[in-house]
């Protein structure tokens, strides 16, 4: 088992901004001598000066000793000149998403440093392959690629080159799990595993703003709310900044030679062309500082004595909600009906959950019919996205609305139309998952567990859709790509081929 490099050899990082900056902390805690190094000599000063206040900071606050702080200021230095970095052990390239830029570089590093020396690229989205390309010894880079913020984030993506010799892949990968990180293995391609699996949680929040289906707080709530994700999307990009989070869209979009599931939208591109960048900017999707948060609508009005609720106890949705009723005070009664998906009806007024289809296309035999979104844990949601046909009456609607508010759920009504928020973008990072994996790029475990380290997600991508059914998944993305018709909603081979030992029909109980 290959080894770990030594404490005792110096890492190099070069690229003073904000990854360049936490990767030389976690090596400076790691034990390691960290050289840090830009071209822009006042930049690396500042960083420098910035990492020392921020271990002040700690210090101040009882998280670090006095001997601690000496101890990893002692440990970091800056360099002038590039030259200055030839004794490294590792070097770590971190600077702008340039290939070019990012090939001079290797090809002048590959000059200077040891044979020994490790040398590797924080690019998220480059390839790795074509970086090393212009090397003179292509087998000597391997991509290492932390996320923000570097010092607190546990994951790092090992990506591997077509040229990258074994010995180090493997020596990078055991350095980065002796500085306390987790690591996933990954061939190198678009995206790698996060940045790529991630565009759907990006771009179908922004096709449902870009139709008018919702605004941006509003599809940001449902995907916390019903989704479980940390943040939503359109919060995530203006944190990371509108303009990277393009750069990386449109860096996949291309290197995946523009297959429509990867397409930019417009409505990115005019954020970015007012300047409009997210919190860096003072204004993205949202304005900052934030205003305060809009207060919730109250719940319904409890469900009059009268209705009559009929709930679907074969559909493992319905059993949940039945279950909360009952933990109100609310009798409930209901029936097996396992050959049909709604999951409770009052009158002739039906209730399902969204496979996809609008609405007015899930009308039966003249029932209207209310749709409801995906979400994460019925048990424990409190919010859900819905969708109404066109002939549900506003007493119908109200009425199956009370029975929910009595379970504790509030609805967010939005134009009918094919899918929901969460629905759609849970169905397409599974099958974005499936893609990769079949693709040979990943393990499923390594998929999985990259999306919840790297972003927080609730659960893998993968073991999300194995608990939701395959086959279900695959119905779904067929009705949305059958209504769109633009190639988005492709289903992927390995997914269909998955769908093929699981159930179409609806999903499954297992831990909902």
């Amino acid at each position: 088992m290959q080894q770990a490099l030594s404490v005792s050899r110096q890492v190099a990082v070069i690229g003073s901004g904000v990854m360049g900056r936490g990767i030389a902390m976690v090596a400076a805690a790691a034990g390691h001598p960290v050289c840090l190094y830009d071209a822009n000599g006042i930049a690396s000063s500042q960083a420098l000066e910035a990492i020392q206040q921020h271990w002040q900071r700690q210090a101040d606050k009882g998280k670090l000793s006095a001997e601690a702080l000496d101890r990893l200021c002692g440990r970091l230095s800056r360099a002038e000149a590039l030259e200055q970095l030839a004794e490294a052990g590792l070097v770590i390239e971190a600077i702008a998403e340039d290939l070019a830029a990012k090939q001079a570089l290797f090809c002048q590093l590959e000059q200077l440093v040891a044979s020994d020396c490790l040398l590797a690229s924080n690019t998220s989205s480059l390839s790795i392959t074509a970086i090393a390309a212009s090397m003179a010894a292509p087998q000597r880079l391997v991509g290492m690629h932390f996320f923000n913020p570097a010092p607190a984030m546990r994951l790092v993506e090992i990506v591997r080159g077509l040229a990258t010799g074994a010995d180090v892949l493997a020596q990078v990968s055991a350095t980065a799990r002796a500085w306390g990180k987790e690591t996933v293995a990954v061939r190198s391609s678009p995206g790698f595993i996060v940045n790529r699996i991630a565009r759907p949680f990006y771009l179908e929040s922004l096709r449902c703003l870009q139709q008018g289906q919702a605004d941006c707080a509003t599809l940001d709530s449902l995907l916390q709310h019903s989704g479980g994700f940390r943040m939503g999307p359109f919060a995530l990009m203006d944190l990371i900044g509108l303009d990277v989070n393009l750069a990386v869209h449109r860096s996949i979009w291309q290197a995946m030679c523009y297959d429509p599931r990867y397409t930019p939208l417009w409505i990115q591109q005019e954020m970015v062309a007012a300047g409009w960048l997210g919190r860096k900017s003072g204004r993205g999707y949202y304005v900052y500082p934030q205003a305060e948060p809009a207060v919730a609508e109250p719940l319904p009005a409890p469900c009059p004595d009268w209705v009559q609720v009929d709930f679907n106890l074969a559909q493992p949705v319905a059993a949940v909600l039945a279950q909360r009723l009952q933990q109100a005070g609310v009798r409930v009664t209901g029936q097996h009906q396992p050959q049909e998906d709604w999951l409770f009806r009052i009158g002739p007024a039906h209730v399902y959950v969204s496979d996809g289809r609008p609405a007015a296309r899930r009308e039966q035999a003249g029932q209207p019919c209310l749709l409801l979104d995906l979400a994460f844990d019925y048990q424990q949601v409190t919010l859900l996205a819905a969708q109404s046909s066109p002939s549900l009456s506003a007493a119908q609607r109200q009425a199956l609305e009370a029975v929910l508010s009595v379970a504790g759920i509030r609805l967010c009504h939005l134009a009918d139309g094919a899918g929901l928020p969460v629905l759609c973008t849970v169905a397409m990072l599974v099958n974005e998952a499936a893609e990769v994996l079949q693709q040979g790029l990943a393990s499923a475990a390594d998929i999985d567990r990259a999306m919840c380290l790297g972003l927080n997600y609730p659960q893998g991508p993968l073991a999300w859709g194995q608990r939701l059914g395959y086959g279900w998944l695959s119905q779904v993305l067929r009705h949305l790509a059958a209504y769109h018709g633009d190639g988005h909603y492709r289903v992927s081979a390995c997914l269909q081929q998955a769908a093929s030992v699981s159930s179409p029909v609806s999903f499954r109980a297992e831990e909902l």
